[in-house]
């Protein structure tokens, strides 16, 4: 069934290494480490962690001389370990100073991000922007020109406030501060490229924390602009919260066309792993539709009708047998990543939602048989029984995914 959506927005591609950022590319997943850049080892290990759970560009903080003497050793124990995802160089306040200063760590970065409303003031403000488009133009670097409601220009939003003020009609404070931020991303843009930076190497983002003003803000900027665009809530939380409000604001945009690449900003919880955000990001674009990434498992939420927590333990196994498996049938086998697997807790939907996937497992349900049929391909292939169906359905998925998907040309 075909489900209404626009078009992709037009934009001028963007190459970063190897990955390309509009363009009618496909939207890419990206993600940024946590760790002290300057700490070799660490921000090692954590851009390769998410690398392998599919983020396909990586932005590290470049705040200081320690992190911009670290970010060629970081690119070069990547490169030894065979990990090829550009990283990016998450500049503030003083990146005109460090990209000057360190030209290994310039070269060693894919693009460099720059914040407009914290690169200076006044004439300072031009020159340090100058300088780091500069340095961007000398290594042939594309930049995102991120902005964030929290960093906003200051200077460009009071002579806003001020002349709204002075209006027939003046408008809210929450339009005039959309308005700062997408003139002061697009008058940056157009800064950059009058100083020799072509558009094809210019990223924009507009980035706020509320669902509705992030929708309102890329709406407007959409309009304006042929730009390729970053879409991320700047601060969209912990957990649960942090999905919703990235999943809400992200969908709605990305329905209408609207986003080249995205960053699911999540703060871990305790404990929690920092790949979470990449892989949200992934099940967002592949449950709309726009992108595949590893095989998704249906699975029914339980009711009164199931006798246990077999079903969803089941569903946890193999959701997680998929994603670990992806790394090698990525590798060895074309179109495995868009695999429908069901796991069913009961008669009422579970022989339906099986015959509807590539493969499915109806368990048994209160008072049903102790009996659990395996549909493949829409038809009822057997019936497995026993305390070892866990084992037996795992290794059917794997049968199935060797003799159904193609293997891939070595060469």
């Amino acid at each position: 069934m075909e489900h209404p959506r626009e078009p992709r927005r037009r934009t001028v591609g963007v190459r970063v290494g190897d990955v390309v950022i509009g363009g009618g590319a496909p939207v890419v997943v990206q993600s940024m480490t946590d760790t002290d850049t300057a700490d070799v080892a660490a921000t090692v290990a954590q851009v390769r962690a998410l690398a392998e759970a599919g983020s396909e560009l990586v932005r590290v903080t470049v705040n200081n001389p320690d992190a911009a003497e670290a970010v060629p050793e970081v690119r070069r124990a990547l490169d030894r370990s065979g990990c090829r995802v550009p990283l990016v160089g998450d500049f503030h306040y003083n990146g005109d100073r460090l990209l000057t200063r360190y030209p290994e760590c310039a070269r060693a970065l894919a693009k460099y991000r720059i914040n407009p409303g914290n690169v200076g003031f006044g004439e300072k403000r031009d020159e340090r922007f100058a300088t780091m488009v500069e340095a961007a133009i000398e290594y042939g670097r594309p930049v995102r020109i991120g902005v964030n409601w929290g960093s906003l220009d200051q200077s460009l939003a009071t002579r806003l406030m001020n002349e709204n003020a002075k209006a027939e009609e003046p408008k809210s404070a929450a339009e005039v501060t959309r308005e700062a931020l997408v003139q002061s991303a697009l008058r940056s843009a157009e800064q950059a490229e009058a100083l020799g930076l072509g558009r094809d190497r210019i990223v924009i983002s507009c980035k706020v924390s509320e669902v509705q003003e992030l929708v309102a803000v890329y709406r407007e900027l959409a309009a304006r602009a042929d730009h390729a665009l970053h879409l991320g809530l700047t601060e969209a939380g912990m957990g649960s919260k942090g999905i919703v409000a990235s999943a809400a604001a992200l969908a709605v945009l990305l329905q209408e066309g609207i986003g080249d690449t995205i960053r699911i900003s999540l703060t871990p919880e305790p404990g929690g792993e920092r790949t979470r955000e990449v892989v949200v990001a992934q099940e967002l674009l592949q449950t709309m539709g726009l992108r595949s990434f590893a095989p998704l498992v249906t699975a029914c939420p339980g009711c009164g009708r199931t006798t246990s927590a077999f079903f969803r333990e089941l569903a946890e196994t193999i959701q997680g047998h998929l994603r670990e498996s992806m790394t090698v049938w990525r590798e060895r086998y074309e179109g495995v990543e868009d695999m429908r697997v069901a796991v069913m807790g009961c008669v009422v939907n579970g022989p339906g939602e099986s015959k509807h996937a590539n493969i499915g497992i109806s368990l048994p349900g209160t008072g049903e048989q102790p009996a659990a049929p395996v549909y493949i391909d829409g038809e009822r292939a057997m019936i497995l029984r026993g305390p070892a169906i866990a084992d037996e359905f795992r290794r059917i998925v794997d049968d199935y995914v060797e003799s159904r998907y193609p293997r891939r040309d070595p060469g």
